[in-house]
């Protein structure tokens, strides 16, 4: 029978310019895990990551413009806040009391990522500037200090449509595939797959969301061990047109009415 494990890697309070590999092994070390072994998949979160590159902005830096008054008040937002998710996004495509709804990076996310959430005081973080990349440098910085190789997610917490709550969804995938395709597998009934897409990085960031800390837990990331999937060299997470997508499909519906 396989075994699987998934833990809570706790940390240090990551900083500005922290190796974040570093903080990791030593967390890992000290976690029931023990150790890092081949295939093992580490989930790092977001805001980790951004706090270790420097993507922290205090909000008295901030003034906001025009149009950034206008959206913190029809929005109930702080418009330096509104400023900040306005230089983060591609496309503004409304919100509600609180947030804005926001195109970023060919994904829809609340605020652009931004987050007073474990930021300091009077800060907010923003996502990493190319999250593939900084996947990519924590998994050749975990293998330069242990010598095994293994896969890394870094994951945010989102709200999907008509749901209550958050779960983990992967901005950036690094070893293994992102998504498995498994059309053409038979069903229960013999008739092949036509649309299944497992949404792998997805599955297992929102897996690791369960152990990891979104408050003052101080556990940043989470080790995955026992799922056998192969580590590789893929990068990145696959993701459709807008044009495809059945929500964004919906509001552009509804906008040009």
């Amino acid at each position: 029978m396989t075994s699987f494990l998934t833990v809570g890697i706790k940390t240090r309070i990551i900083c500005e310019g922290d190796n974040l590999a570093e903080a990791l092994v030593e967390g890992i070390t000290q976690s029931e895990a023990g150790y890092l072994a081949e295939g093992d998949i580490i989930v790092v979160a977001e805001s980790a990551v951004a706090t270790s590159e420097g993507r922290i902005v205090r909000l008295d830096s901030v003034i906001p413009g025009h149009d950034s008054l206008i959206l913190g008040a029809k929005y109930g937002i702080d418009p330096r806040l509104a400023e900040v998710v306005r230089t983060e996004s591609d496309e503004i495509i409304g919100g509600i009391p609180g947030h804005l709804l926001c195109m970023k990076g060919g994904t829809l996310l609340p605020n652009a990522g931004v987050d007073a959430s474990n930021a300091p005081p009077g800060c907010v973080v923003l996502l990493p500037r190319d999250p593939d990349r900084s996947a990519r440098d924590i998994r050749d910085e975990l293998e330069s200090r242990t010598g095994v190789r293994t896969g890394v997610i870094i994951a945010d917490s989102r709200t999907h449509a008509m749901r209550s709550g958050c779960s983990g969804v992967a901005i950036a995938c690094s070893g293994i595939p992102s998504v498995i395709d498994a059309r053409g597998e038979p069903d229960l009934f013999g008739r092949p797959l036509e649309v299944t897409k497992k949404a792998l990085a997805d599955n297992i960031a929102s897996a690791a969301e369960i152990v990891m800390g979104e408050a003052a837990e101080s556990t940043p990331a989470a080790l995955i061990r026992g799922l056998g999937i192969p580590i590789g060299d893929q990068e990145g997470i696959d993701s459709i047109a807008a044009e495809n997508c059945l929500f964004m499909g919906l509001l552009a519906g509804l906008k040009g009415k």
